[in-house]
């Protein structure tokens, strides 16, 4: 009796090494998966052709925001001593030498300034006149090219849009040509689909961002520019006090 029982044991120890024997043998002659790794130029390629006008959209964007931003940047610069030293000049009779001055700084402000001197003499109404002209012709000087920003923020996600529907009948092409609906089939089309409409967002938003910053930086600037003219109208209305 004892050695049927160790019999039965041997054999049922037998079979499970045999199981575990097999199964990580299974295991082991499982084939490696290939590294899940893809690159940024892979995955903007798989958006198809409407990847290009988005690029050429950004390229812009980037152009614009950088080059309005060195002269913005430039324009913004303020010369505390300016109107103490136009204010010296002027008290001096020396009209010549305050223009010259702000010629030589050349920034929106100062040209605004410079207008202001030139017409000394003259009613406060004209003079005033002449400096809101200037300084609107120089914040819109500063405003250059905007529009690229402004236009793009609105017509990229419209290209990403478009993008989306190519996306979605090259889907359905496909399937009408596989007689299937396999992930492999439709994964062309998904791609191109989610893609595009990535991208279009993408750029749309970086370009709206930029506008509406540098838009907020020459509105600070105008203002600037507005209390900077009161305090060169309050000078020259301190002499007849």
């Amino acid at each position: 009796m004892m050695s049927f029982i160790l019999q039965i044991t041997n054999t049922v120890a037998a079979a499970v090494a045999d199981t575990v024997q097999d199964a990580v043998t299974g295991i082991q002659t499982v084939p490696e998966l290939p590294p899940n790794e893809i690159s940024l130029f892979e995955i903007v390629s798989k958006g198809g052709v409407i990847m290009v006008p988005l690029a050429i959209l950004l390229l812009m964007s980037i152009y614009v925001m950088a080059e309005r931003f060195l002269i913005i940047s430039k324009a913004s610069k303020s010369n505390a001593a300016l109107l103490s030293s136009i204010k010296e000049m002027i008290n001096s009779g020396n009209l010549a030498n305050a223009r010259s001055l702000c010629k030589s700084m050349n920034t929106p402000e100062s040209m605004m300034l410079e207008q202001g001197i030139s017409r000394i003499g003259q009613s406060m109404t004209e003079i005033r006149e002449a400096m809101d002209k200037s300084a609107s012709s120089e914040l819109s000087r500063l405003e250059k090219n905007m529009s690229v920003l402004n236009i793009t923020g609105r017509i990229a996600p419209m290209f990403g849009f478009i993008g989306t529907i190519i996306g979605v009948i090259k889907i359905f092409y496909d399937i009408s040509v596989a007689k299937t609906v396999e992930i492999e089939v439709i994964s062309s089309g998904l791609y191109q689909k989610m893609i595009t409409s990535c991208g279009g967002l993408v750029v749309g938003v970086i370009a709206f961002v930029g506008y509406h910053w540098l838009n907020a930086r020459i509105d600070k600037l105008s203002h600037r520019m507005e209390e900077t003219q009161i305090a060169f109208l309050d000078i020259l209305n301190e002499p007849s006090k």
